[in-house]
């Protein structure tokens, strides 16, 4: 009996640890963006969609002009490729990195860090940036709720997130 009991104690608080693990479950949930280019090199991106929910981006909300953020919610979003590509004509060798950003009003930094396996940008380390390119902003079209990345079979890696628009190349 007191067997029993263990094993359905156990049991029970594996299942309350998975359901606190469940990360579609967080005000912001994790998203893919996935594509394979033209040229064949795969490119993912795993990262967490936070919302505006009436906040100010730039205020209330990331990312601050200037200051290093991690392009999405929770863990620091990753940025993959299966083979060498050009990222706005720059080299980036094959691999995982962590995905951040500087915002700008006139201009973004695009950073792809070896780093990869952090929460946010708070163990961020300008050291361990592989690349960086700079690329100019828009005003979107549509306001867009939940950051969003696309990835387009010809290389366009599109950000929207509120009225921002923030293309890069990859080839």
């Amino acid at each position: 009996m007191k067997s029993l009991l263990l094993f359905v104690s156990a049991c029970a608080i594996t299942l309350f640890a998975s359901a606190q693990q469940d990360k579609a479950t967080r005000p912001s949930p994790p998203a893919t963006a996935s594509q394979t280019l033209t040229g064949g090199a795969v490119v993912t991106i795993d990262y967490s969609q936070p919302s505006v929910r009436g906040r100010t981006i730039g205020k209330d909300l990331e990312p601050i002009n200037g200051k290093v953020w991690r392009t999405g919610a929770n863990e620091a979003t990753v940025f993959q490729v299966n083979k060498g590509v050009k990222v706005e004509g720059k080299e980036l060798p094959p691999g995982k990195y962590g995905l951040f950003t500087i915002a700008g009003d006139n201009e973004w930094t695009i950073i792809f860090n070896k780093t990869w396996n952090q929460w946010g940008a708070f163990q961020y380390k300008e050291a361990d940036d592989v690349l960086r390119v700079k690329v100019k902003p828009i005003k979107s079209k549509t306001f867009t709720e939940k950051m969003t990345f696309t990835v387009n079979k010809n290389g366009t890696i599109t950000l929207l997130w509120g009225d921002w628009q923030v293309d890069f190349r990859v080839e």
